[in-house]
């Protein structure tokens, strides 16, 4: 039987959709004040795109994030109006793609949905998880699958996918030793549940080891594993004959990886506060690691604040000179 937990955790909200004991979603929400997908708010027209229908947009009281969007002629520069959130900000590295905007269809600001409410929505069966009970989300393989989300190194029986992240496309190539034909189907089911577990959206390319050589029926037969495995909706072409498949798939947010790989400190920082929240032990509770990751939980005292009141007690921080981001410790005055 397939079910949510959802856990709010310390500077960002989790979910994981378990079958069989293993996850099968799973989706992270960051506490950054970032509008989600379906928020409605007030923005003001900047200017047009040249030779384009596309606008740019300042989304009021989001300290100067800019928007872009498809905007009706009849708004001029400086104008003011109420806009939906269709996509959220992705923080690609080095070129962060802006939120995607249209003009609202009511005259009434609101926040998007949190991943709480989306879980709900889906009228789904959603278990709340707190810190004090066992840890289904990590027995289920949280941490290792974030691992594979931060490294893009996904092992599958008899092979490896590599994942890559493209400005145009995330990229999955398969390899291993089994033969041709059977690499080729059992990597397109490992790329198809690589999608589904880590909400990758957009354009994605799987570049499978089948070839000519291998016949059509090979490549048919890595494609149905794929339709198989992979919820609709999406699109996506036949594998052609040098191995390489695209699908497209609806994009709203981030994807695990791109979360995770664009802001490797915070992704540390978080990880290491959802540990000390569970860690056993009374009193003072102190964190160390790499000076960066110390100075990220620094810069966000709620965080240090919710950490404190949730376990009732002092938190301090250690940073150590020439530790991994990765090295990262709990210890408790009263193990």
């Amino acid at each position: 039987m397939a079910e949510w937990l959802f856990e709010a955790g310390i500077g960002e909200d989790r979910a994981a959709l378990i079958e069989g004991d293993q996850i099968v979603e799973m989706l992270i929400d960051r506490h950054d004040g970032r509008p989600r997908a379906g928020a409605v708010m007030q923005a003001k027209l900047l200017g047009r795109l040249p030779n384009s229908d596309r606008a740019i947009l300042s989304l009021i009281g989001c300290g100067g994030l800019e928007a872009v969007g498809r905007i009706p002629r009849e708004i001029t520069e400086g104008g003011h109006l109420l806009v939906t959130i269709v996509r959220e900000a992705i923080p690609e590295r080095g070129n962060p793609k802006p939120p995607v905007v249209k003009q609202a269809d009511t005259d009434r600001a609101s926040e998007g949905p949190s991943l709480l409410d989306r879980l709900r929505e889906r009228r789904e069966d959603v278990t709340l998880l707190t810190s004090h009970e066992a840890d289904r989300l990590e027995s289920s393989g949280w941490s290792e699958h974030v691992g594979e989300a931060e490294s893009g190194l996904i092992a599958f029986d008899g092979g490896m996918l590599r994942m890559s992240l493209t400005p145009a496309m995330t990229l999955l190539d398969v390899d291993g030793t089994l033969p041709e034909d059977t690499l080729s189907a059992a990597g397109a089911a490992a790329a198809a549940r690589t999608i589904r577990r880590f909400d990758i959206g957009g354009s994605i390319g799987i570049d499978l080891p089948v070839s000519h050589a291998g016949g059509k029926a090979a490549r048919q037969a890595a494609g149905e594993r794929i339709d198989a495995l992979l919820p609709q909706p999406f699109e996506r072409t036949a594998v052609n004959g040098f191995g390489f498949l695209q699908i497209v798939r609806r994009r709203t947010r981030a994807s695990l990886p791109e979360l995770l790989q664009s802001d490797p400190v915070t992704a540390a920082a978080l990880a290491l506060l959802r540990r000390a929240e569970r860690a056993p032990g009374k009193g003072a509770v102190t964190l160390s690691g790499a000076p960066a990751v110390m100075h990220r939980i620094n810069q966000e005292q709620q965080w240090q604040d919710d950490l404190a009141r949730r376990r009732g007690a002092t938190v301090h921080l250690s940073g150590r000179p020439g530790a991994a981001i990765s090295d990262t410790h709990v210890q408790t005055e009263y193990p």
